[in-house]
C-alpha cells in the first residue's frame, strides 16, 4: 500500500508539468523515421488538432466530475468514458489516470467491483508504462525505490520548510504592517502633542507676559503709593511739629487754667494726628513686607515695669485702675523682638483703657512651658469694659473697621490699631485671640516664644540711675553749647530755636545746605541739626561735603521724612544720629544730651 502511495506521489510530481503544459511528452519520445519525414504544414495541423483535443478532454472531465458531484452517475460515467478515450488518443497519461479513477469510483458506487478493480489495474499499468525508460527497464525496483523514497521525503521536507518560511514571511509582513501602523499613530500623536504643546507654550508665554506686565504695574502702583505716603506724611509732620512745638512752649509759659486746658486739648489733638500718621505708615510697611525683625537681649520684668508706668497717667485720666501680674517662673533674661511686642501691647492696652472708663485693666504674663533653650510666654490684656459683640470679632481686625457704629460715635478712633496688632503678631509667628461678650468686658491674648539668655545683661538699675542723673545733668551739658539749625521752614526754625534757648543754648540758623556750608567753613559748632529736604542743597549732600573736612562735629538728622528702616543709609552719609519730627521735647533734649556727652568723651 505504501509503495502504491509513493508511486502515485511520484507520478503526480512528474505529471504536473504535463498537465500545466510546460512539458510536451509527445516531443520527448524518439521520433520514428516516418515522423521525421513529415513536413512542416502537417506538424502545424497536428499541433492544432492536439490542442483542440486537449481542451475537449478537459471539458469532458469537468463535466464528468460535475455530474458526479450532483449524483448523476450515468452522465458522469459517459463523460468520464469519453475523457478516457480522448486521453488515450492524445497519450495524456495524467488525464487517463484521472478518468480511470473516476470510472472506478462510479463502478464501486454501482457495486460493480470487478469493473472498478479493472480500472485500477489499468491505472497501475499506465503508471508502470510511464516510469519505464527508453531501454524498457523499470526505474522503480528494489534498489532504486529507497533512493526515490528518499528524494520524495527530501522534497516533502523542503516543501514543509518553504511553507514554514512562507508563514514566517507572512507573519513578518503582518507584524511589519502593525509596526508601521503603530509608528504612524505614534508619529501622529507626537505631532498633535507637539502642536498642543506649542499652543500651550504660546498661551503660557502670553500669560507670563501679561503677569509680568501686571507685576510691573503693581510694583509701579506700590511705588507711587509709597511716594505718596512719604510725601503726604512729610507734609503733615511739618505742621504737626509746629502744633506740638508751639503747644509745648506755651505750656511752659505758665498759662492760666483755662488756657492750659485748651493747650492740653491742642496737644492731645496733635499727638492723636501723629499717631494716625504713624499707624498708616506701620500698616503700609507691614503690607509691603518691609518690616525687619530685630532680636535683642532684655530683662522682661523691667521692660514690662517701664511699660506699666507709661500707662499710669492715661489710666488715671480715664479713672481706670490698671493692674499687672508677671508669672515668677518666667526667666528674667530673654531674647526677642520686644520692640514690636511693646507696640502690640501699647495698642491693646490703649484700647482696653479707652473702652473701660471707670473700670479695670489687667496685664497678665504667664509661662506656658519652658525647655532648655526657649520660654513660651502668654500675654493677656483683660478689661471689664463695654465688651464686643461676637458677630464683630472678625471684622474689628480689618483695616479702618471699628465694629458697631454706636461704638465709633461714642469712642472714636481710626480702626487701625487691631489690624496692626494682627499683622505684627503674624510677622512674629504668633496669632491674636479674642474672648468677649457685649457688656461683659474683653480678653485679648497671644503667645510668644523667646530665646533664653545665659550671658549677662547690662545692669538695668545702672541705666535707671543714669536716667535720673540725666535730668539733673542735662542742663549742665547743654549750657552755652553752640548749635547750628539748618531748616528751610521759618516756623520750624523759630520753634527749634526757642526750644533750645530754654536750655541756654546758643543757636544760629541756615535756610539750606549751601548756607550751612558757608557758616561751617567760617565758624565751629558743638552740634549741627540738619533737615533733609531743602532747596538749593539738601541735608544729605551738605553732610557729605562737611564730612570730607570734619569727621568730629556731631550732625543729627532732624527730619520729617519717614525713615522706613533706612537708618543705616543716614549713618552711611555721615549723620551721627536721627531725630524724626515731630518729637517729644523731653526725648529731643535727651538725644542731644547723649550725642554731646559722647562727643566730649571721645575728644
Amino acid at each position: 500500500m505504501n509503495t502504491r502511495i509513493l508511486l502515485f506521489l511520484l507520478f503526480s510530481l512528474l505529471a504536473f508539468p504535463v498537465i500545466s503544459g510546460n512539458i510536451n511528452y509527445e516531443n520527448t519520445l524518439p521520433n520514428t523515421p516516418q515522423e521525421e519525414k513529415v513536413d512542416v504544414n502537417n506538424i502545424s495541423t497536428q499541433t492544432v488538432q492536439i490542442d483542440s483535443l486537449a481542451i475537449l478532454t478537459e471539458k469532458y472531465y469537468e463535466s464528468a466530475t460535475g455530474y458526479f458531484q450532483k449524483e448523476e452517475l450515468e452522465l458522469s460515467f459517459e463523460y468520464a468514458k469519453l475523457t478516457y478515450e480522448l486521453a488515450q488518443r492524445r497519450e495524456d497519461y495524467s488525464m487517463q489516470v484521472k478518468s480511470l479513477n473516476l470510472l472506478s469510483v462510479i463502478y464501486e458506487r454501482e457495486n460493480n467491483l470487478e469493473k472498478a478493480l479493472e480500472c485500477l489495474k489499468k491505472v497501475n499499468s499506465i503508471k508502470n508504462a510511464f516510469v519505464k525508460d527508453v531501454t524498457g527497464k523499470t526505474i522503480l525496483n528494489d534498489e532504486t525505490f529507497p533512493v526515490v523514497e528518499g528524494k520524495i521525503l527530501e522534497l516533502e521536507k523542503t516543501n514543509l520548510e518553504q511553507e514554514k518560511s512562507l508563514k514566517f514571511n507572512q507573519l513578518a509582513i503582518i507584524l511589519s504592517v502593525l509596526l508601521i501602523t503603530i509608528l504612524s499613530l505614534l508619529t501622529l500623536s507626537l505631532y498633535k502633542n507637539n502642536n498642543l504643546r506649542a499652543g500651550a507654550n504660546k498661551l503660557l508665554q502670553k500669560k507670563n507676559k501679561q503677569l509680568f506686565e501686571a507685576k510691573e504695574k503693581a510694583e509701579q502702583a506700590n511705588k507711587i503709593k509709597e511716594n505718596f505716603l512719604s510725601t503726604i506724611t512729610h507734609e503733615l509732620r511739618t505742621p504737626i511739629y509746629a502744633i506740638t512745638g508751639l503747644t509745648y512752649l506755651l505750656l511752659q509759659e505758665n498759662p492760666s487754667k483755662d488756657q492750659e486746658e485748651h493747650l492740653n486739648s491742642l496737644k492731645y489733638s496733635g499727638e492723636h494726628l501723629l499717631s494716625l500718621i504713624n499707624n498708616i505708615l506701620d500698616l503700609n510697611k507691614l503690607s509691603a513686607k518691609k518690616v525687619k525683625k530685630i532680636d535683642t537681649d532684655f530683662n522682661l520684668r523691667l521692660r514690662m515695669d517701664d511699660f506699666y508706668k507709661s500707662f499710669k497717667k492715661l489710666a488715671k485720666d480715664k479713672n481706670v485702675a490698671i493692674h499687672m501680674y508677671i508669672d515668677e517662673q518666667i526667666p528674667d533674661k530673654l531674647n526677642g523682638d520686644m520692640l514690636k511686642i511693646s507696640q502690640v501691647l501699647m495698642n491693646l492696652v490703649s484700647n482696653a483703657i479707652k473702652f473701660s472708663e471707670d473700670g479695670d485693666v489687667w496685664i497678665n504674663l504667664s509661662l506656658l512651658k519652658e525647655d532648655k533653650d526657649d520660654a513660651y510666654v502668654r500675654f493677656e490684656i483683660v478689661d471689664n469694659g463695654v465688651g464686643i459683640d461676637p458677630k464683630y470679632h472678625k471684622s474689628i481686625f480689618k483695616n479702618f473697621n471699628q465694629g458697631h457704629d454706636e461704638t465709633n460715635v461714642t469712642y472714636g478712633g481710626t480702626g487701625l490699631g487691631l489690624p496692626i496688632v494682627k499683622n505684627l503678631l503674624l510677622f512674629l509667628g504668633s496669632k491674636i485671640f479674642l474672648e468677649s461678650e457685649k457688656g461683659g468686658g474683653s480678653k485679648f491674648y497671644f503667645d510668644v516664644t523667646f530665646k533664653k539668655v545665659v550671658r549677662s545683661i547690662e545692669n538695668p538699675e545702672k541705666d535707671d540711675a543714669n536716667l535720673s542723673i540725666l535730668e539733673d545733668d542735662i542742663t549742665k551739658i547743654l549750657h552755652h553749647k553752640k548749635i547750628l539749625i539748618v531748616d528751610d521752614n521759618k516756623l520750624n526754625q523759630k520753634i527749634t530755636e526757642k526750644i533750645l534757648l530754654r536750655k541756654n543754648i546758643i543757636c544760629e540758623v541756615a535756610e539750606n545746605g549751601k548756607v550751612a556750608l558757608d557758616l561751617v567753613n567760617k565758624f565751629s559748632y558743638d552740634l549741627i541739626l540738619m533737615d533733609i529736604h531743602m532747596p538749593v542743597m539738601d541735608g544729605i549732600e551738605a553732610t557729605e561735603i562737611i564730612r570730607k573736612n570734619d569727621s568730629v562735629t556731631p550732625i543729627i538728622a532732624l527730619t520729617a521724612v519717614s525713615l522706613d528702616d533706612k537708618d543705616d543709609q543716614f549713618f552711611h552719609h555721615g549723620f551721627t544720629d536721627i531725630i524724626p519730627k515731630p518729637y517729644k521735647t523731653e526725648l529731643f533734649y535727651q538725644k542731644i544730651y547723649k550725642v554731646l556727652k559722647l562727643a566730649q568723651q571721645n575728644s
